[in-house]
């Protein structure tokens, strides 16, 4: 899978012009060493969330679930970015917008409160949908795919379900996932997810 992003931030918002890295709050400036602190802090945070679960009112949420997961790591945790991003072409929901798109989000949340526990595939397609439009959106500079699992994990659980997107040494999940992120694959997202989710007594 192609990973080619692009940011236009000609001031330097997010980065350090020397080390051309992500400004950390720990003053990182190795590209591996953040990597690892970055990954060890985010997973400890995560950790937290799986004992005491926060629970998904709108599109607020997906910030909250952001600023947990990677305090420990950049001061703009939680905050909406201020730069417009692409990859491979093509360009991410712009920031000009964001208000737009989170209306339109908290309508799919609410919707998908209202179907009923036993309509898997139903559930399944709104998820997807939740999953796809939150994943154009983008709206961190770093981190979105990470914040966006938990997002759709908890969003699972407050239905009494249980959704793993990110399972441990499973690379079948994790490329259809790309592939419905990427593609904006509706059909392979709905298809993954209705695999995935299960009831908590199953």
């Amino acid at each position: 899978m192609s990973n080619l992003y692009k940011y236009i931030d000609h001031d330097y918002t997010y980065t350090d012009p020397k080390t051309g890295l992500l400004r950390n709050i720990q003053e990182i400036t190795d590209q591996d060493v953040l990597i690892f602190v970055e990954s060890a802090a985010v997973t400890k945070r995560l950790q937290e969330l799986y004992e005491k679960p926060i629970k998904i009112n709108e599109i607020d949420t997906l910030f909250l679930i952001h600023k947990h997961l990677f305090q420990d790591i950049y001061v703009w945790a939680g905050k909406k970015r201020t730069v417009e991003i692409s990859k491979d072409g093509k360009q991410f929901f712009p920031t000009t917008y964001f208000n737009n798109a989170f209306k339109y989000i908290n309508q799919s949340i609410a919707d998908f409160k209202k179907i009923p526990k036993d309509s898997k595939m139903e559930l399944a397609m709104m998820l997807a949908e939740i999953l796809d439009n939150t994943n154009y959106l983008h709206p961190f500079r770093e981190g979105n795919g990470r914040t966006q699992r938990e997002f759709l994990r908890l969003l699972a659980i407050n239905k009494g379900l249980t959704l793993n997107l990110n399972p441990p040494d499973n690379k079948s999940v994790y490329e259809r996932y790309m592939k419905g992120t990427i593609e904006s694959d509706m059909a392979t997202l709905t298809e993954l997810i209705f695999e995935l989710i299960t009831s908590k007594n199953e």
